[in-house]
């Protein structure tokens, strides 16, 4: 029965099956890149055979790990190491894609031998050492989508590079990057003498306790660990996972309304069904699970389109990209039962209310029942039109939609004013200097690595005052539990002058650090205090606060200590350029532009807005506002859908009475535009709450200033009233399709 009763109202089923697969689909995509990711590490750490991993202790991930080379030659003397492997890893940019990982190994690494070759040559192999240009493997995923063979060449973060063979691990991950000689990838990633981490083999396990021993005496600065154990605290692919569920929740929110809504109208249009049942011998308890099943089914029925929806995503996005080694094989069982284990508790929480609804309807009351507000006592508004009383009358279904349409409005606007916070707070500190420069051609500000003598030849330019290089970078603080962000800067810059130090004193020397005063209070720190970060001790002279509240959850320290941290000695991340004088800006930045391919030069009121990182935050932005735009739309509609239903008899006599078609669709239309109209006013204050409920929390809230701007609001608007037009649309149609004498018959 419950099966008959959803397929006789094929069009609500249908579209609320649609809202909620949606949801899961962004579940599954979303879900497949963080196992992508976890899979990925797991396979690269633990298939190298190796028996332990030192790296940079607490980076973010292993690309921002670096290990001085120097380490190695000491690793090799031990007594208990048979044999070493560095690795280098990191992100580089190539043909089409601006996120490609590139492994840099040894020749003679014992880790190589995990490469199988499908065509083509070894890297250390004499083919290779002949080929004109410098040799790369490539993943068998990477040369599908690149469409490359052994003998291309290709291009790497500017680079030419020759494709010696193609080899095949296995993992999606691994095959859709490319290896090659370490020295080659240390040149590109701009990383000299670093490695990301050495993997060591033991002659023999029983020796590990006492290598473990040595090595803390000898590498205090330097982490040891297992392979797995070394996977599992990579915190990218738990970032990632967070965001999983941070917009499929979002979209399966939206998407449950939708549900509960249609449910609900289910229950309205079958009051005199049910009185009948009810009248037959039917218990409340089985109304209560015969609707209560309608939902579950509804949310699985969901569920099982949106995995096919995300399958069809991933699989058309692998074939067009090799990005974290997305693809299909991404979606194992535990993503599938975690999506579902969503949906079923969506089906229940949105069906419980109309099932309890149905459950307490006594029978008299629902035979007498005819549908629409008959019977029933209406309820008028001392104010508003007939779309506004239309609304009011039916005040269950419109607080559905309005919450809704205010969860798609509120979330887009939310995130919209986050960005533009946070571009408002780069755009205020470099408020002192005219000109900002970064590395050009670069898919991520983190990736920039500009030689300082980039620095010198724009300090010699003769409009210049003086230039000031800043290291930016972020490690992990697991006492704080947060992101700890670090700035490198020259003591006597005078981009420096910026940090307020309100206790202590002044940077003065290396080894030395200022902190924001947000971290100092999570981690009750206080001047003359240490700080270990990434295993290396630093004296804390001084606290700062700053106009920024990101940067407080973070510290200064000299440039050269930075640069070390990061394992990037004499390179900068940006430079700062104060000029002679301010209205010569315009003129300088095409000229460092002109004269150094190298470099990024932009006003300081324009470098935000420029950098990839808010470019990527941007396009980001937007498929998210589509598929919350696209969810919304389905409620919408289905509600207007189930209103035109409702109200067939209703319109029927306005037809008889002399209403044209057009003004029956320009009654439906206002009533949805009115709708979507309230909904952004809810989806603002949405917007508002959820921010400040945000900087509620200490740590992350410190972090996030929105940004207000009247565009801002006007945009919420247009996209709700979008939201009320896309949903309107069809309904009103359908209204003015209706027969009078047909519609005045419809019970």
């Amino acid at each position: 029965m419950i099966l008959k009763n959803l397929f006789r109202r094929k069009t609500r089923t249908l579209l609320t099956v649609l809202g909620i697969s949606i949801g899961v689909a962004a579940i599954v995509v979303l879900g497949a890149m963080a196992n992508g990711l976890k899979s990925g590490y797991s396979s690269l750490l633990e298939g190298s055979q190796a028996d332990l991993v030192m790296s940079q202790p607490n980076a973010m991930d292993i690309s921002f790990s670096s290990v001085d080379e120097s380490v190695g030659e000491q690793l090799k003397g031990m007594s208990e190491v048979s044999a070493i492997s560095g690795m280098l890893q990191g992100w580089s940019q190539t043909e089409g894609e601006p996120f490609f990982f590139v492994f840099g190994y040894p020749l003679d690494s014992f880790v190589l031998d995990r490469f199988q070759l499908v065509d083509g040559a070894r890297l250390d192999s004499r083919e290779a050492a002949a080929a004109r240009g410098r040799p790369v493997l490539l993943g068998s995923a990477a040369a599908e989508v690149l469409d490359k063979v052994p003998g291309d060449s290709i291009r790497l973060s500017g680079s030419i590079f020759r494709v010696v063979g193609i080899y095949q691990t296995g993992d999606a991950f691994e095959d859709s990057g490319a290896v090659m000689n370490l020295a080659d990838a240390q040149e590109i990633l701009d990383k000299p003498r670093q490695v990301s981490l050495y993997y060591i083999r033991l002659k023999d396990p029983r020796l590990q306790a006492r290598f473990l021993q040595r090595v803390e005496r000898q590498f205090s600065d330097l982490s040891v660990s297992g392979t797995q154990a070394f996977a599992e605290d990579q915190t990218m692919a738990d970032m990632l996972e967070a965001y999983v569920w941070v917009i499929g929740g979002l979209a399966i929110l939206i998407g449950g309304v939708g549900m509960m809504n249609a449910q609900l109208m289910a229950v309205f249009e079958r009051t005199r069904e049910i009185g009948v049942l009810r009248a037959v011998g039917w218990s409340s308890r089985r109304v209560l699970w015969m609707i209560l099943g309608e939902a579950v089914l509804v949310s699985l029925l969901g569920g099982v389109l949106g995995v096919l929806f995300g399958w069809l995503l991933l699989t058309s996005i692998s074939s067009a990209t090799v990005l974290l080694g997305l693809g299909g094989a991404g979606i194992r069982p535990e993503l599938l039962l975690q999506a579902f284990v969503v949906v079923v508790g969506l089906g229940l929480v949105g069906g419980l209310y109309p099932a309890w609804r149905a459950s307490r309807m006594q029978p008299v009351e629902a035979l007498r029942y005819e549908g629409g507000s008959s019977g029933q006592k209406i309820r008028r508004l001392p104010v508003g039109g007939m779309a506004m009383q239309s609304l009011w009358q039916r005040s269950l279904r419109t607080l559905l939609t309005l919450a809704a349409i205010g969860l798609t409005v509120g979330s887009i606007m939310a995130l919209e004013g986050i960005i533009r916070g946070m571009a408002a707070s780069l755009t205020d500190l470099m408020a002192d200097v005219e000109i900002m420069v970064r590395q050009a051609d670069i898919s991520d500000t983190s990736l920039s690595a500009m030689d300082e003598r980039v620095g010198d030849k724009i300090a010699a330019m003769p409009e210049v005052f003086s230039v000031s290089g800043i290291a930016f970078s972020a490690v992990m603080m697991p006492d704080a539990g947060a992101f700890f962000i670090l700035w490198g800067y020259e003591p006597n810059s005078l981009a420096i002058q910026r940090f307020k130090v309100v206790e202590g004193d002044p940077l003065s020397h290396n080894h030395q650090i200022l902190i924001g005063r947000v971290m100092a209070d999570a981690l009750n720190k206080g001047v003359g205090d240490t700080i270990e970060l990434s295993g290396t001790r630093f004296r804390i002279v001084g606290i700062y606060e700053s106009r920024a509240g990101f940067e407080e959850m973070g510290g200064v320290m000299t440039l050269r200590d930075a640069q070390i941290l990061i394992g990037r000695p004499r390179k900068v991340t940006m430079y700062a350029v104060k000029l002679r004088d301010a209205s010569q800006a315009g003129q300088l930045v095409a000229k460092i532009n002109a004269q150094m391919p190298q470099a990024h030069a932009a006003l300081s009121g324009q470098f935000a807005e420029q950098m990839p990182d808010f470019q990527t935050s941007n396009s980001m932005m937007n498929g998210i506002s589509f598929m919350a735009i696209l969810v919304g739309g389905v409620g919408v509609l289905n509600t207007m859908l189930m209103a035109v239903f409702e109200r067939t008899r209703e319109i029927g006599v306005l037809r008889s009475l002399g209403w044209r078609r057009r003004r029956v669709l320009g009654m439906i239309l206002r009533e949805a535009l009115l709708l979507g109209l309230l909904g952004g006013l809810v989806g603002i204050a949405i917007a508002l709450g959820l921010i400040a409920l945000i900087q509620m929390e200490p740590s992350l809230g410190s972090m996030i200033e929105a940004q207000w701007q009247w565009d801002v609001f006007a945009r919420a608007l247009g996209v709700a009233l979008l939201l009320g037009l896309i949903g309107g649309l069809y309904p009103a149609y359908r209204a003015t399709r209706l027969q009078p004498v047909e519609a005045l018959r419809y019970e």
